[in-house]
């Protein structure tokens, strides 16, 4: 679990192919690694990859034909800047939204221009999530916890302000015709999967009632 707040900007330092699969190494001499394990997972450009190998400034992560089908884990090259998150803890400050690290679509930025010190951005996302995105609601793209200032249809608008566009690869990367990673809030993914009639009329119907209840003395 993430909280979309960016950690530290790592760069791609080699793709390597491994039996369909890739291995990704990525530098990130800015990033703390005293409390990295095996094992532990890094949310990078917004996907949630399992540490294979680490050290003090770098770290190896396994990334399937999956991942790489359904992300724009594609479009990172040698010297790439990739937005870092560690696994929260539970002692960590909630500063943006419930972030999963399961990337739902791959977004495509349409317009780039500055609006006084911040950058405003209109990023076209897959059709079928825009029903998962609301004005004044949260997005994660490319790993970043994001308000949209406005939907319409299935482009989201977004004002990034120069704290995030520098401590982030949008000021570099983030240009028209980009590819980014997009994941919608999770409660509104559940939230659609709750009010889905159709998706629930195989689900076992509990055999739990008020008058089971008032019968093993539950209810007064």
């Amino acid at each position: 679990m993430f909280t979309g707040i960016i950690e530290s900007v790592g760069v791609v330092k080699a793709l390597q192919p491994t039996g369909g699969d890739i291995r990704l190494t990525i530098d990130a001499p800015t990033l703390d690694f005293s409390d990295v394990a095996l094992g532990d997972s890094i949310a990078s450009n917004g996907i949630c990859l399992t540490v294979v190998a680490v050290n003090h400034q770098s770290y190896s992560v396994d990334v399937s034909r999956e991942t790489i089908a359904r992300t724009a884990l594609n479009e990172l090259k040698s010297g790439s800047m990739v937005n870092l998150e560690k696994a929260m803890l539970p002692t960590t400050r909630f500063g943006g939204h419930i972030v999963a690290g399961h990337v739902d679509g791959v977004g495509v930025v349409k317009q780039r221009q500055q609006d006084a010190r911040s950058i405003y951005f209109e990023i076209e996302i897959p059709s079928d999530l825009a029903r998962f995105t609301a004005t004044k609601g949260s997005i994660t793209v490319d790993g970043i916890s994001l308000t949209t200032n406005l939907v319409k249809g299935n482009i989201v608008c977004l004002n990034i302000i120069p704290h995030t566009a520098q401590v982030t690869n949008i000021d570099k990367h983030w240009q028209v015709g980009s590819l980014v990673n997009i994941e919608v809030d999770i409660v509104a993914r559940y939230l659609e999967r709750l009010l889905n009639k159709d998706a629930l009329v195989s689900a076992p119907q509990s055999k739990i009632s008020e008058s089971f209840l008032a019968e093993n003395g539950f209810l007064k």
